[in-house]
């Protein structure tokens, strides 16, 4: 009896997912606990108003995926009534387009900070003005005494990386405060390994002009970003996830363990045997998975550490006070650290007359009434809503995974166990299982390059 056919597992049908099975010129499985594909990057409805899971924005700098998301849903040109494109087939777990239309819209980023009462741009270590006098002269002084130093030791954490680069004002007034709410740790016991691309580093001339009010330059890597026209990223996910062809999708399908020794996973009690695994299900429930893992690995694992977020879905009666994209709130008595309007971005994100949020708490405990109270008025201070009666429903969600904590054991650690799992042909990719920071097309480029590297592995193509 001749053995069954090695294939490519793939574990989880996110983007990550996704983009391996639409790169892989090989025979693959991909087996996904829910119900439907998507991941992270699927889209709530409810009484009209729709949601993603937080702020979902598209931002694209590679020119292959640039090229493939134009395919799948064409950008919008200036003045150009929205089309439909010929809808593809329906194949289970791929889901249909629903009658969207196959078509992104270019925006411009309208990114705000709310903190001592006023609402300033993005961000904010390059948009001073418009805060109290005395705390820009804090932040000017701080910012040049930081540019002045040019000697003493490399930053050790978030915190001093912080004072060296925006000096003791911009890291006291928001940098500290701020990212303390985000990841539910003090900068000082985080590293900087995360923020080379996710926070700006303006030079003192543009620090100046946005404290005097001159233009210091659009700034950071989502200046503008791309949308679904309708139905929220998930139809970006459903347009991916229609071209994918070459293998078998699983739904409800989630792993149960992973058989080292035989080179097999197990998924409802059936034995897969697999060539090699992708798997972007989170790190620590994949290790979690595999029984027979050496103690230093086991050890390693322990280290792992990350945070939950709890959010709202926030339905409003009527249209925003605000006009921005998302606000970032750094000031401790505010009870989420940033706030985001879907349709500000795309109006068909909520009923006509009305708006959809999201609203991350920076208290990762229960929601209650009195959570639910405090955000109404936050929203109200913060201008996002014109007063708290104008919420029509608010329904609190929670990702168990949501900020992998950059500590003093990530490097060694992460380095170690993916080391341990690619010598077991197993590739953790993606966002969580490759235990990281990063944005949506970071997913799609991960699936990509563990696709090529699986392809490049002498002799992958035979069982």
């Amino acid at each position: 009896m001749s053995e069954e056919p090695r294939k490519v597992v793939i574990l989880g049908g996110g983007l990550t997912g996704i983009s391996a099975a639409l790169h892989l010129r090989q025979p693959w499985v991909l087996f996904e606990r829910e119900a439907k594909l998507g991941g992270l990057a699927i889209t709530e409805e409810r009484d009209g108003f729709h949601f993603d899971l937080t702020g979902h924005w598209l931002h694209l700098r590679d020119p292959a995926i640039k090229q493939l998301v134009a395919e799948v849903l064409p950008v919008e040109s200036r003045g150009e009534p929205a089309g439909r494109a010929g809808r593809a087939p329906s194949r289970e777990g791929m889901g249909t387009l629903s009658g969207f239309p196959h078509q992104m819209v270019s925006v411009q980023r309208r990114a705000r900070i709310f903190s001592h009462g006023v609402t300033t741009l993005y961000p904010f270590q390059a948009n001073l003005y418009g805060l109290p006098p005395d705390v820009i002269k804090e932040c000017l002084l701080g910012v040049i005494e930081a540019k002045l130093q040019t000697t003493g030791a490399e930053p050790r954490n978030f915190e001093e990386y912080c004072l060296r680069h925006f000096g003791a004002g911009i890291s006291r007034h928001f940098m500290i405060p701020y990212n303390e709410k985000l990841w539910g740790v003090h900068p000082r016991t985080i590293t900087a390994d995360w923020c080379s691309r996710f926070v700006p580093l303006p030079n003192l001339e543009q620090v100046v002009a946005g404290a005097v009010g001159a233009d210091a330059g659009r700034m950071g890597y989502n200046v503008s970003f791309l949308y679904p026209k309708q139905g929220g990223i998930e139809t970006l996910t459903r347009a991916l996830a229609s071209r994918v062809q070459g293998g078998e999708v699983h739904l409800r399908s989630s792993v149960e363990s992973l058989d080292l020794g035989r080179r097999e996973v197990v998924v409802a009690g059936q034995r897969v045997p697999y060539r090699a695994v992708v798997a972007t299900l989170p790190l620590p429930e994949l290790l979690a998975r595999i029984s027979d893992l050496p103690d230093d690995i086991v050890a390693h694992a322990g280290r792992l550490r990350c945070t939950t977020l709890r959010y709202l879905n926030v339905a409003t009666r009527s249209l925003p006070a605000a006009d921005w994209h998302w606000v970032y709130v750094p000031e401790k008595h505010l009870p989420f650290y940033r706030v985001g309007i879907y349709s500000n971005a795309a109006a068909s994100m909520a009923p006509p007359g009305a708006a959809s949020l999201y609203v991350e708490l920076a208290d990762r405990g229960p929601v209650s009434d009195a959570t639910l109270s405090d955000v109404a008025q936050g929203l109200a201070t913060i201008g996002a809503i014109s007063s708290p009666g104008d919420i029509r429903f608010a329904d609190a969600r929670e990702i168990k995974y949501a900020y992998v904590v950059f500590d003093e054991h990530y490097r060694a650690a992460t380095t170690a166990i993916f080391r341990f799992l690619e010598s077991h042909a197993i590739y953790s990719r993606g966002r969580y299982g490759g235990w990281t920071y990063n944005a949506m097309e970071d997913c799609l480029l991960a699936g990509r390059e563990v696709a090529g590297s699986i392809e490049a592995v002498p002799g992958s193509k035979t069982s």
